[in-house]
């Protein structure tokens, strides 16, 4: 683990998913996913971005969306299974940080107060899209010939703090030390699947990291997409109302997130509280 930015990845196709459904990965769907995943890549990178450079990229991101789900709903795909899908092709592509470049760039932190920082850093970056996206969406409100747009800005937001807080649970692995085992596509559906429990990955129980998505873990993967969007639908308020929810809720469930995963990490590694 020495490069600076790795992804978690390739991650195989939901082949089951597809085939079941009856909704073959056409080259246009592949081609919508891969701008999908470059821009919600971009969005869960770290450091500051510009409002305005964030704004654009979350509305780019919600028309390339509203142009895949358009063609889910033309083929029968429930809205469910075609969010799992689509960030199941953004998965691999989410930029982890190796530990010492993770100390890097928090200003040399080690050990808890890493763990810390990053934690923090994250909350931020969830609650930023949340307002972001809270502001996007009220302003679709009080606009009702354009209120039918909204709910792919909404999508949008989900998927990005879907990234950050997969992103969040990698690196928290790296700063413990729990190696979690196999190749790229392997530790990839690895951390989606604790995403979608809402718990750190248990690198002893073999269950916990498998060649491909299960059943269960597909719906649990849908169900925790769907139950982040359903969040969100709170920001679909009056004026600001829904800036101001989209970001307190967004920052106090990474937060959330993130205290439950470092309980079940230190199970397996207590860390030095130092910062240097």
């Amino acid at each position: 683990m020495t490069s600076e930015n790795r992804q978690t990845g390739a991650m195989p196709d939901d082949s089951g998913a597809a085939e079941s459904s009856g909704v073959p990965h056409d080259d246009a769907a592949g081609e919508t996913h891969h701008e999908v995943a470059e821009i919600v890549g971009r969005l869960a990178e770290p450091g500051e971005m510009d409002g305005a450079e964030r704004r654009r990229l979350l509305g780019r991101l919600s028309r390339a969306l509203n142009t895949g789900a358009k063609k889910a709903r033309e083929s029968g795909v429930g809205r469910g299974r075609w969010l799992a899908d689509v960030f199941m092709a953004v998965a691999p592509r989410i930029p982890i940080r190796d530990l010492e470049t993770l100390s890097a760039h928090h200003h040399g932190l080690i050990g808890e107060a890493l763990a810390d920082d990053l934690a923090r850093t994250a909350a931020k970056a969830t609650m930023t899209v949340g307002a972001i996206g809270g502001a996007l969406a009220a302003a679709e409100f009080a606009a009702p010939p354009l209120l039918l747009s909204a709910p792919a800005q909404l999508v949008a937001e989900t998927l990005v703090v879907a990234a950050i807080e997969v992103k969040l649970i990698a690196e928290l692995h790296e700063v413990y030390g729990v190696q979690v085992p196999g190749g790229g596509p392997q530790r990839a559906i690895a951390f989606v699947t604790a995403w979608s429990k809402q718990r750190g990955v248990d690198p002893m129980a073999p269950a916990s990291v498998t060649l491909a998505l299960g059943a269960a873990a597909k719906t649990a993967l849908r169900n925790r997409l769907m139950r982040t969007l359903g969040r969100h639908l709170t920001t679909l308020g009056p004026f600001l109302t829904g800036a101001v929810a989209g970001g307190t809720l967004n920052r106090a469930a990474t937060r959330k997130l993130s205290e439950v995963v470092r309980v079940d990490l230190r199970r397996h590694r207590a860390l030095p509280p130092g910062t240097s």
